[in-house]
């Protein structure tokens, strides 16, 4: 049985993280009149990361919160990129726009991760969220009146008592750990991502800039007229892993060994990268066969965004299934009264969103390792592979998935 203490907390509904998931599931639990709590580890909301892509199906769960208006109008639609091959010059072009329902045109656009978190979390009143909460553990305990609370224990010793819990804490989950998830399996590969600003502008073309080399892919996105996103996915080597989170060593490498073969334009981009935006690490992805059959739920607990299903961002899926986590979660979750109703609930939305999530995790890791085509004994033909057919003819079809649509909300009345 859990210990009680003075700073003891009780709550219909704690969301664990204030991430992408947790700000854009309570924000939808709000829009239904559902009160719940965040619990944020840092002191603030969290930057982590520089940039990402919102695809058309992140856009639909931004606007089914009503908040894909705030964001939209600054930022361009992507419409076309390009991918050189280094070692022959050779360069295809790919097209990222499709037409919507109503002929709209539908396609990426590039954000600041900060823009869309503050986007998000402003829809919330300040007391929903709990900052410098970092949970510890989590424990289950029976009441006098035979009802089962969960009981989460932070790193603080505060202990908060709650009816339902979503775990919306990232790829080491600690709530996915309860419930039996597998850890989040190593690809082998990492990455360094940044953003480069020019005050006086860029002046690049507004497309995808993408390069190959062996067992180096590298590219670069305009954000606006100002900022340029920027990455590199490789395998990984003991000496990558040396640099920690050094800023000046990140650069460094980055510039000696990863881009040494671009063109110039891409490495001014580089050397412009502020130093805070800066970043290197291991891409992971959690075995998609656990999260089709793995126990992602477990009474009134259950799990969102990369919690439930971290993926490699070869796609550039994690935040947009995170966001379509949200709306589903808290579609189900709308009639829920009773600590049945949530379990079920729960359990519906796992149902709906396994398949899905699966299948994300899966054509992201092999889209990187086809792209990527690193060395040994199949490199050469995967690198033929990916040059006569999987940008023509495969990867069209895998974007597919960028243009799911995972529904609205129901109206309160509705509710």
């Amino acid at each position: 049985m859990a210990a009680t203490s003075a700073a003891e907390k009780v709550e219909e509904l704690v969301i664990v993280g204030g991430g992408i998931a947790g700000l854009a599931t309570a924000v939808a639990l709000q829009r239904l009149g559902k009160r719940c709590l965040v619990l944020e580890r840092w002191h603030e909301v969290r930057q982590s990361g520089a940039a990402l892509t919102l695809f058309p199906n992140a856009w639909r769960a931004l606007d089914a919160l009503g908040v894909g208006h705030k964001l939209r109008p600054h930022y361009y639609l992507l419409r076309t990129g390009t991918i050189t091959n280094l070692a022959n010059g050779v360069t295809q072009h790919q097209s990222f726009v499709s037409k919507g329902a109503s002929g709209e045109e539908m396609g990426p656009r590039v954000v600041h991760r900060k823009a869309l978190l503050e986007a998000i979390a402003e829809e919330l009143p300040p007391e929903c969220i709990r900052f410098s909460s970092k949970l510890s553990s989590i424990t289950t305990e029976v009441l006098n009146d035979s009802s089962t609370v969960v009981v989460l224990t932070l790193e603080d010793g505060d202990i908060i008592k709650a009816k339902a819990v979503i775990g919306c804490d990232g790829v080491h989950s600690v709530v996915a750990q309860w419930l039996g998830l597998s850890p989040p399996r190593n690809s082998s590969r990492s990455a360094v991502r940044g953003l480069a600003v020019f005050p006086e502008g860029h002046g690049l073309k507004l497309q995808g800039h993408q390069f190959l080399s062996p067992g180096v892919r590298t590219g670069f996105v305009p954000v606006n007229k100002n900022d340029v996103y920027w990455f590199t996915a490789q395998r990984t080597t003991p000496k990558m892993n040396e640099m920690g989170r050094d800023p000046e060593l990140i650069l460094k490498w980055t510039l000696e060994e990863l881009v040494a073969d671009v063109p110039e334009e891409f490495k001014e981009v580089v050397l412009r990268t502020t130093p805070e935006s800066l970043s290197y690490a291991q891409l992971t992805y959690r075995a998609p066969w656990n999260v089709f059959i793995g126990r992602a739920q477990r009474g009134c607990v259950t799990v969102a965004g990369d919690a439930m299903h971290p993926t490699t961002p070869d796609l550039g899926q994690g935040g947009c299934i995170s966001l379509e986590d949200a709306v589903v979660l808290a579609r189900c979750l709308a009639r829920a009264c009773t600590a049945k109703e949530m379990e079920d609930a729960m359990a519906q939305y796992v149902g709906e969103r396994r398949a899905r999530a699966a299948w994300v995790i899966t054509v992201s890791f092999f889209s990187g390792f086809v792209q990527q085509a690193s060395g040994g004994l199949w490199a050469g033909p995967m690198r033929l592979f990916r040059d006569l057919l999987f940008y023509r003819l495969i990867f069209p079809m895998i974007l597919g998935i960028a243009r799911y649509d995972c529904g609205r909300l129901p109206e309160p009345s509705e509710a």
